[in-house]
């Protein structure tokens, strides 16, 4: 048994020991765990659900010439993702679905993304993305030599009224380890964070909530939400001093409150009572928007906010953000997604090795400008 779970581990090119307990591994290597059970079976029909979403490169790359060889034997595989490259890399058909209907199905070598995205959302790709010009206010967030030993070296930043500022960074830059040191659940970090000229001096995230920051965590099931909890308790957690009398939660008034967000965001969902988990991903990910929404922040860190959600969903979160800015809301971006970046952001920080490489405006942030810093080269 373990020798099989070793062959067919090494064939994902996932170093595990047989052994290892499943809770203690990557969420990368969990799911090449569930892969690697899933060509055990040697079923007549494989169904891929989002199998890259966690993966890096290499750990796609080797699931994709597995996905391959599976198919030379015989065996069709339908493959459920939002990611495009994936699509064209081993597609042969894709049927696009949109609200539970299907819209149309293309030869993957006959069509194109631009094509792909008007079926899924009815809007071309430049409308995608819309980016709202807003006046940019004061210096609303300032982050000043902020470092945590062995990740972060010395960082500085600051965020206007208004003002989308991307993070864009290879993985291990530090961009997640910087959102979690500003938001102060990562307290060992050092510097200081100031948000309205005031600092930020108790750090942890009680403190930050209270100066008025939210924190939008890439990892939502894990680390944004109580899945096994209802709906609405999920988007109130921010403001139980204000639904409670007496330390008491008025259900109603927590009900009425919670139920005005889902409007607004048009989340959907059976009743505020149905449990989290059960919702599709986007719309988790909007309950947690939500939750930030009520609190009223001031400042909101987005770190990778469209992961592993659909192309509809992506653009009710553009939508959304550009909202936000209008209102003059400062937002620090995190994406490894460049057409995001540069569709969004004011300007790009690039981060290499826990450091901040460089500062892009948006008229001079360019793919090609923002790889170089990211691996580490000055700008010519």
């Amino acid at each position: 048994m373990r020798q099989g779970a070793r062959d067919l581990l090494r064939r994902l090119r996932c170093e595990v020991d047989p052994d290892s307990r499943v809770a203690e591994l990557s969420v990368a290597k969990q799911q090449l765990v569930e892969i690697a059970r899933a060509l055990r079976q040697k079923a007549r029909l494989l169904v891929m659900d989002e199998p890259t979403a966690a993966l890096s490169d290499t750990e796609i790359e080797a699931l994709f010439e597995v996905i391959r060889s599976v198919c030379a034997e015989g065996v069709p595989v339908i493959y459920i993702s939002h990611r495009m490259k994936d699509i064209f890399a081993i597609g042969g058909r894709v049927t696009v679905m949109r609200d539970g209907r299907t819209v149309g199905t293309r030869e993957v070598g006959r069509t194109g993304v631009a094509e792909l995205i008007r079926l899924m959302v009815g809007r071309t790709i430049a409308e995608q993305i819309p980016k709202r010009e807003v006046p940019i206010g004061e210096v609303v967030l300032e982050v000043d030599g902020l470092a945590h030993a062995g990740v972060l070296t010395h960082l500085s930043l600051s965020v206007r009224a208004g003002e989308i500022v991307g993070v864009a960074g290879l993985m291990g830059s530090g961009r997640t380890e910087l959102a979690r040191a500003i938001f102060g659940a990562d307290p060992a970090a050092t510097g200081e964070v100031r948000v309205g000229g005031r600092q930020v001096s108790r750090r942890g995230p009680s403190a930050s909530i209270a100066a008025g920051v939210g924190f939008i965590t890439e990892d939502r099931k894990r680390l944004g939400l109580m899945l096994q909890r209802p709906v609405g308790e999920n988007i109130t957690l921010t403001i139980l001093d204000q639904v409670a009398r007496f330390g008491v939660v008025d259900l109603g008034g927590e009900r009425e409150r919670a139920q005005g967000l889902v409007d607004r965001l048009r989340i959907r969902l059976a009743s505020l009572d149905q449990e989290t988990v059960s919702l599709s991903g986007g719309n988790q990910q909007k309950v947690v928007l939500a939750r930030w929404l009520a609190a009223r922040c001031r400042v909101l860190i987005f770190d990778e906010p469209t992961r592993g959600i659909d192309v509809a969903a992506k653009a009710e979160i553009y939508e959304l953000i550009g909202e936000l800015v209008e209102q003059g809301v400062a937002v620090l971006l995190i994406s490894s997604e460049m057409p995001e970046l540069l569709g969004l952001a004011d300007r790009v920080a690039v981060m290499h090795e826990g450091a901040l490489q460089g500062v892009l405006r948006r008229a001079e942030a360019t793919q090609e400008r923002i790889m170089q810093l990211a691996l580490g080269q000055a700008l010519a």
